[in-house]
Order: structure tokens, then sequence, then C-alpha cells
């Protein structure tokens, strides 16, 4: 949480459009912290100790979902993480969830209240 008692998410995706749109939408409930790579993610990760939750998109250039996830949880061990994808559930994601590399996945386009139910069932905030 960041010092005003916000819930702080890590967004990642490449796409600016989606990232304006995450903005715009979860601001009101969440401290968010955007970023549009993988490794510019890391960084903010690294700097921003705060942070509770992360969302990263799947397909990235350079570095892709997983790979972000995995060396996010280098640095924040046990850090609530959600792919979000606009594909179907694919065997990879089946089992990251399984392994619990991963808290879920949430295909796009969602919802608000997709968003907000994900954080609260890792927070222990109520629906």
């Amino acid at each position: 949480m960041d010092s005003s008692g916000k819930i702080c998410v890590l967004h990642i995706d490449d796409e600016p459009t989606n990232v304006l749109l995450f903005e715009l939408n979860f601001s009101k409930f969440y401290e968010v912290i955007s970023s549009s790579s993988g490794s510019e993610g890391l960084e903010l990760l690294t700097r921003n100790v705060e942070v509770d939750v992360i969302f990263c998109d799947m397909k990235m250039p350079g570095m892709n979902g997983f790979e972000f996830i995995q060396k996010a949880v280098l640095i924040r061990p046990r850090i609530p993480c959600f792919i979000l994808t606009g594909y179907d559930i694919t065997p990879e994601i089946y089992n990251a969830i399984n392994e619990g590399l991963i808290s879920g996945y949430i295909q796009k386009p969602f919802g608000i209240s997709q968003i907000v139910a994900a954080v609260n069932k890792v927070t222990g905030l109520p629906d």
C-alpha cells in the first residue's frame, strides 16, 4: 500500500491505449503505476516497494509476461501476479496458475469488476 493506504497496482502493457485506459479506470480505486515494457516494469518494481499486485500483458516485444513475472518474483517473492491476454487460456498459463507462479489470468477485453475482484481476492479486501 502507498502512504495514503491505497493498494498499489503495477500494470505492464506495450499498447499505450491499454495503459491509458487502465490508468483512467483504476486510479480511482488504486495507486496505479504503469509501464510499457517488461524491463521498465522491473525497474519500477525495484524502486517501488509498495507495489501490492501486478497485472501484466502476456504478449509484449522483448520480454513477454511470463518472462517478466519470473524475474519479478525474484525481486518480490510472493507478490500476486495476473496475466492479461486477448487469448483463451493456454497450457502455459494453466500450468503457471497450478504451479503458483501467477495468481490468475484475465482475458481482454475485461470489465472493471474483474480487476477489482482479482485485487480483492489476493489482498483480502471484501468484494
